[in-house]
């Protein structure tokens, strides 16, 4: 098994792409090119990473203001951890009132990567979010359209790795994903995972909204939102002392493959597990 270090020079190399401000309901605030470097110096046990954004000119020459941040380290915090294929995600370890509260989550196929930040105010309420998309230096750059929900209706079949902050032994088991769209205005989703007798079935509804989808059936109200390049961004519209809560990226990579990464808290708050789930369609909606 890799080190955390070996999974995150999976990232070298240069990604030209564009940091996408959305506002909580997906409306589109900002949308500035970047170009993100990771570099490995002294054998690769450092990494050098260069985040270069391309901002709006301030005078005539119409050229784009350049504004640099480098950042230079030798080992990994606490909140951040890595997949074997380099997929990461990083983030406040615990969440509490009357602080901010938000996390990344990457997502990586081959020469593309796919990233998203949710962030939540003081108050607890979720307020805005970032998309990431990046691709290569050098390689064709593709980019899927926006997601719809017909692209995910239908059965999913998949493999979840899960790794822990204390670093204790992936679990890997299969899931299975089914989306029906029983009326214009209804959706309902089951979600299976588990082997044999510890095998859990979640079932929830939603009301569609557009590219929104509300699930409010239970005491925490959970929207996803279907965005630009595939993605998807599923996580609570207000946390809540207490309450267990789900962070999720969802990746519509080619039509009948998927991944999504979770980033799980439990009641207290504090941060307990982060999930990479890769799924085929095996059968389409009716």
């Amino acid at each position: 098994m890799k080190s955390q270090w070996e999974c995150l020079l999976e990232n070298l190399g240069e990604w030209q792409g564009s940091f996408i401000q959305l506002g909580s309901d997906g409306e589109v605030l900002a949308n500035t090119p970047t170009l993100v470097a990771f570099e490995g110096i002294n054998d690769n046990q450092t990494m050098r990473q260069l985040v270069r954004r391309f901002l709006p000119s301030q005078d005539a020459s119409g050229k784009p203001e350049i504004q640099d941040k480098i950042l230079e380290y030798s080992s990994l915090n606490r909140g951040t951890l890595f997949f074997e294929n380099g997929a990461f995600s990083q983030g406040s370890m615990q969440f509490g009132p009357f602080a901010d509260f938000g996390a990344e989550l990457g997502l990586i196929a081959g020469d593309r990567r796919l990233r998203l930040v949710q962030l939540f105010n003081r108050d607890g309420n979720f307020h805005q979010l970032t998309l990431i998309r990046e691709t290569r230096t050098g390689t064709e750059v593709f980019e899927r359209p926006l997601l719809r929900l017909p692209d995910l209706l239908g059965e999913w079949q998949g493999e979840a790795v899960t790794i822990y902050p204390d670093w204790r032994s992936p679990d890997t088991y299969p899931t299975r994903l089914k989306l029906h769209q029983e009326s214009p205005e209804r959706l309902v989703q089951q979600l299976t995972f588990g082997i044999g007798n510890a095998a859990r079935t979640i079932t929830s509804t939603a009301r569609i909204d557009g590219s929104i989808l509300h699930f409010d059936q239970s005491a925490q109200a959970v929207r996803v939102l279907l965005l630009p390049n595939g993605a998807s961004s599923n996580c609570p519209q207000h946390l809540k002392v207490g309450q267990p809560f789900v962070l999720e990226v969802g990746w519509l990579i080619e039509p009948d493959l998927r991944q999504r990464m979770v980033r799980r808290y439990d009641a207290q708050g504090g941060w307990s597990s982060l999930t990479l789930v890769t799924e085929q369609k095996i059968l389409a909606a009716n």
